[in-house]
C-alpha cells in the first residue's frame, strides 16, 4: 500500500524538472520528427520541458542501453523505431533485455513499406512480380538501405512468404537504395513510404503495393501485400515510446495518455499523413503483447534467412 502511495504521489507531482527523451536516431529522420513534436505537446501540458537528445547509431542499441541503465524516476525516456522488435534476432548479445529492461509506454505511429519497382521492369502487380521472379530464379535483385533494416526484413519475408529467390543488395542508407533503383541498377525495393512517395509521384518508381495490414491513406489505391495474396504478410516503420524499466506505473500511465493526445491531435494528424505514418497511441499492455509478436515475426525471417550482424 505504502508502494501504490508513493507512487501515486510521485505521479502527482510529476515533472518537477526537465525530461529527457533520448532519440534513437539522428536529426530529421521520421522518429525523431515524431519525437519533437510530441514532445512539444507533452511538454506543454505537464509543464515541463523534454529535452531531445539524439542517440542515432548501432540500429537503435546505444539509445535503448542509454535508456535501460538510466534511473526508473521518469526524467528519462526513449522514443525508437521498429529496429527494436528486430535486434534482439539480428544480434547474439545484446547490452539489454528488451522486456526485462525497457517498459513499454506506447506505440506512438506506423507507416507501412511500400513495394517499388523501376518503370522499365515489366510488372504491374504483385502476382505478375512472383512470376517474373520464379521464371528467372536469382535474377531479380532487391535493394535495401542496409543489412537488418526494415526494407531487407521486407524483402526477405516476401522471398520466405513466397519462395522466389533474389538477390539482396545492400546500400549504406536509404538514398543510395533509391538512386541505384532510379538509375536502373536495382530491379526493386521494399522502401519506407516517406523516402519513396515523392519518386513514386514524379513517375521515377512504380509502386504496386504496401505492406501494412490495410491500405495506406497516402496511397489508397494500392492493394497490401495480403489483398494481393501473400498470406501473413505484414511490416511497418514505426516509433514507440519506452521508459526504463521499475518506472512507477502512475508515471507511465500519465505519459501514455498525453502521449496519446499528442500523436492524435489534428496537427501531428496532418504532418504524418503525407508520409503515409498513421497515429497508433495503444496502451502499454497492448503495446507489450504487440511487441511480443512483433519480435517473434522477425526471428522467424531472421532465422530463414540467415541474417546475422555481428
Amino acid at each position: 500500500t505504502a508502494c501504490l502511495l508513493a507512487g501515486s504521489v510521485a505521479a502527482q507531482s510529476y515533472p518537477a524538472r526537465p525530461v529527457r527523451l533520448i532519440v534513437a536516431q539522428t536529426a530529421g529522420g521520421s522518429a525523431d520528427i515524431v519525437a519533437r513534436a510530441a514532445a512539444q505537446k507533452i511538454g506543454d501540458v505537464l509543464g515541463q520541458q523534454f529535452v531531445i537528445d539524439n542517440r542515432g547509431g548501432a540500429s537503435g542499441i546505444i539509445a535503448t542501453e542509454i535508456t535501460a541503465k538510466a534511473a526508473p524516476d521518469g526524467y528519462t525516456l526513449l522514443i525508437t523505431s521498429s529496429t527494436f522488435g528486430v535486434n534482439p534476432s539480428l544480434y547474439k548479445k545484446l547490452p539489454y533485455d528488451p522486456f526485462k529492461d525497457i517498459a513499454p509506454i506506447t506505440l506512438l505511429a506506423a507507416a507501412p513499406n511500400i513495394l517499388v519497382v523501376h518503370p522499365a521492369l515489366p510488372v504491374k502487380t504483385v502476382k505478375e512480380l512472383i512470376a517474373l521472379a520464379r521464371a528467372k530464379p536469382g535474377y531479380l535483385n532487391f535493394g535495401s538501405s542496409g543489412n537488418g533494416g526494415s526494407p531487407h526484413l521486407a524483402g526477405e519475408m516476401f522471398k520466405l512468404r513466397t519462395g522466389v529467390n533474389m538477390v539482396h543488395v545492400p546500400f549504406k542508407g536509404a538514398p543510395a537504395a533509391q538512386t541505384a533503383l532510379i538509375a536502373g541498377e536495382i530491379h526493386l525495393n521494399f522502401s519506407s513510404m516517406p523516402s519513396a512517395i515523392g519518386h513514386v509521384r514524379a513517375g521515377r518508381m512504380r509502386a504496386i503495393a504496401v505492406t501494412g495490414a490495410k491500405r495506406s491513406p497516402a496511397t489508397p489505391e494500392l492493394p497490401t501485400m495480403m489483398e494481393a495474396g501473400i498470406k501473413d504478410f505484414e511490416t511497418s516503420a514505426w516509433q514507440g515510446f519506452f521508459a526504463p524499466a521499475g518506472t512507477p506505473p502512475a508515471i507511465v500511465n500519465v505519459l501514455n495518455r498525453e502521449a496519446a493526445k499528442a500523436i492524435q491531435s489534428p496537427e501531428l494528424k496532418e504532418r504524418l499523413s503525407p508520409e503515409g505514418a498513421e497515429p497508433v497511441a495503444n496502451s502499454p499492455e497492448e503495446f507489450r503483447v504487440w511487441l511480443k509478436h512483433e519480435i517473434t515475426k522477425w526471428a522467424a525471417v531472421v532465422k530463414a534467412a540467415n541474417i546475422r550482424i555481428d
